[in-house]
């Protein structure tokens, strides 16, 4: 898994990802909310397997010496 999640991606993944789950304690309270998860995950793993198939990457480029 190499890293495709940059930092102003993974900070707009937690925020949503906490909003989301706060659905199921607080908004409609519907079990819906648990989706939160997925983009939560994907922050702090800074991997999102969507990105990989895309072939997409917001992070940055490691500098090879």
């Amino acid at each position: 898994m190499n890293k495709n999640v940059g930092s102003a991606d993974k900070w707009i993944r937690i925020v949503v990802g906490l909003f989301l789950i706060s659905l199921t304690l607080w908004g409609p309270k519907t079990a819906w909310g648990w989706i939160g998860l997925v983009p939560l995950m994907t922050a702090l793993l800074n991997f999102c397997p969507l990105y990989s198939v895309l072939k997409v990457s917001t992070a940055k480029k490691e500098k090879t010496a």
